[in-house]
């Protein structure tokens, strides 16, 4: 069942695919509607998403809230255009990407696209208290997912496989990337590298830790598994990525006798 959409959602659909309108008359606007957004995403860089207001912005281009408007409608329509300005900068892979290699030359370019999300991610860590679910249809963010959905496509994978893996991957890296983020945060709250807030806490393991009661985590410690740095894009996403390859040869035809 569709509803038929409000003039608020035609408005901000408008606002993110069309051009902003010009007049050749009059005096020339002081700012373009690509100040605002570049004020929108300095703001957010140095206080967050809640810290993004008109007012706020406003104070960025040393202008007033209200001559704002001419610009953008309200926050909600500024909001969209900057996800999709920190879109913009992704770093994607193109068709040509898919043509080398044989059997699997999806998966340095899926690599590639996951890489991309991690370092839009970190350049615009506020992206990542947005509903994941709700992103605007916007040119850029209609581009990503465009990529990621293209490099699974060329393989034997059915359509469902497609998005739900696509899907399973871009969650896995917002998830990644969102703990990145966090520790970053509490590293410069506390003052406390990773291995410096472990190093601490190292008492635990000889004075609480019991292996009996543990006795799984315990053979995987002892085995050097947590050892792993899952900082790192490749590392982490590597059992996804061999998992994949497994699917595609599940359902890849046989090769000619």
């Amino acid at each position: 069942m569709t509803t038929e959409p409000t003039p608020e959602h035609r408005r901000r659909l408008e606002l993110l695919w069309l051009p902003p309108e010009t007049s050749a008359r009059g005096r020339r606007p002081r700012f373009s509607r690509e100040d605002v957004v570049a004020a929108g995403l300095a703001v957010a860089a140095a206080e967050g998403l809640a810290g993004v207001t008109m007012r706020r912005v406003a104070t960025e281009l040393g202008t007033g809230a209200m001559s704002l408007y001419t610009y953008v409608p309200g926050r909600d329509e500024l909001l969209d255009l900057m996800i999709d300005a920190a879109y913009a900068g992704l770093d994607l892979p193109g068709a040509s990407d898919l043509s080398e290699g044989a059997g699997n030359g999806w998966r340095a370019p899926l690599l590639h696209y996951a890489e991309s999300l991690m370092l839009m991610y970190a350049a615009h860590p506020w992206l990542l208290d947005l509903n994941q679910w709700r992103l605007p249809l916007a040119p850029h963010v209609l581009d990503a997912e465009e990529a990621g959905l293209r490099i699974l496509a060329s393989t034997p994978l059915d359509p469902e496989q497609v998005v739900a893996i696509r899907d399973l991957l871009e969650t896995f890296v917002h998830g990644l990337a969102r703990e990145l983020s966090q520790e970053r945060r509490d590293g410069d709250a506390t003052g406390l590298g990773h291995e410096d807030y472990w190093s601490q806490q190292s008492h635990f393991w000889e004075t609480h830790f019991d292996p009996e009661r543990y006795p799984t985590m315990t053979r995987m410690w002892l085995a050097g598994a947590f050892e792993a740095d899952r900082s790192s894009t490749e590392t982490a996403l590597a059992p996804i990525l061999d998992a994949v390859e497994r699917a595609i040869a599940a359902v890849a035809p046989p090769p000619p006798s």
